[in-house]
């Protein structure tokens, strides 16, 4: 039987990620190992981790916040390192429904059967009150008389697409072999943008309808800093337009696609001068003027953790006998 080792990311959010972990314990098809890269917590996540008793998990506590990406980073890297053939990838406020990873995988060995090429599978994901959230794009290629391919693949309960988020991503071992790891210095949103449109160049992802998650806090919708009333989270905004600028550059078919973001980004200040919120309108201007010199690359599965000049204390508690692995609480699935 071939491993998969999931991966969850987290910072500072303890009662997410105990739901989290409650609901990876749960699946039919028991993963071989749980990797949590805590990045520099400050709340008593680590307690949590140590007190829980799950088996197989490993804990690695980063010296420093290294962002989302540079976390995916580290994830993605030691499960590589620890021989998985396959990496299940979310952050701490996604809750897979029991079964989420059986059919990822069962859909894995259908397209294997049909010998259909596949960068990932991806979970069909919704908020707490049943809408659908972070939607892929679909895959662009044609068939051999000119029309999109995708419409074929419904009837297989599947879809190809190619821009899509790490909320219950599945990756096989040949998709890191090949592209390598996410880019660590884009620190938060984009990451998974940028990689997953980076591995379907050549190859699809598929969306999986029968593998759903619930992703939490996800009821405002779209990432926006015209909406953005969270002070801690306002200053993330200056990656969220250094990146986007950074992903179209790289990933734009032609130029009209680049000018249509810079255009977008330019309104979007000018909105904000006439609404008078500066510091709003500071963000946006900063996340410009960065993308300029924004020019990472990506490393390789197998390239040395020193590279992102960060300390990582590893830690792999014992099961105990006496904390038995408890359960995600109820859900309601219906939609």
């Amino acid at each position: 039987m071939k491993k998969v080792f999931a991966v969850i990311i987290t910072y500072n959010r303890q009662d997410l990620l105990k739901r989290c972990l409650g609901a990876v314990y749960a699946q039919t098809r028991p993963c071989d190992g749980v990797i949590v890269i805590d990045n520099a917590s400050q709340d008593n996540t680590r307690r949590l981790l140590l007190e829980s008793g799950y088996p197989n998990l490993t804990i690695h506590t980063l010296s420093r916040n290294i962002g989302a990406s540079g976390g995916f980073n580290v994830g993605f890297r030691l499960a590589y390192q620890s021989e998985a053939d396959f990496i299940w990838v979310m952050d701490d406020d996604v809750i897979p429904k029991s079964d989420a990873l059986q059919c990822l995988l069962k859909k894995d060995e259908e397209l294997n059967n049909r010998n259909i090429d596949h960068s990932y599978l991806l979970s069909t994901a919704f908020t707490e009150n049943g809408h659908v959230t972070n939607t892929p794009s679909l895959s662009l290629k044609t068939n051999k008389i000119g029309y999109l391919e995708w419409p074929e693949m419904i009837a297989y309960g599947i879809a190809p697409v190619r821009r899509a988020t790490f909320v219950s991503i599945l990756l096989p071992r040949s998709t890191l072999t090949e592209h390598g790891l996410p880019i660590a210095s884009m620190f938060i949103w984009g990451e998974d943008t940028e990689y997953t449109l980076r591995i379907t160049q050549e190859k699809p992802g598929f969306l999986v309808g029968a593998s759903e998650v619930i992703h939490l806090r996800q009821e405002n919708g779209p990432i926006s800093i015209l909406s953005e009333s969270n002070p801690s989270r306002l200053r993330y905004h200056e990656y969220y337009i250094r990146n986007k600028i950074f992903i179209s550059r790289i990933y734009s078919v032609n130029n009209s696609r680049l000018m249509s973001v810079i255009y977008g980004v330019g309104r979007l200040f000018f909105k904000l001068l006439k609404k008078r919120e500066f510091c709003k309108a500071k963000i946006v201007l900063q996340g410009v003027l960065k993308s300029v010199f924004f020019f990472p690359h990506a490393e390789a599965a197998d390239a040395p953790i020193a590279n992102l000049n960060t300390s990582i204390k590893t830690i792999k508690p014992e099961p105990s006998v006496a904390n038995e692995v408890v359960l995600c609480e109820e859900l309601r699935w219906e939609q």
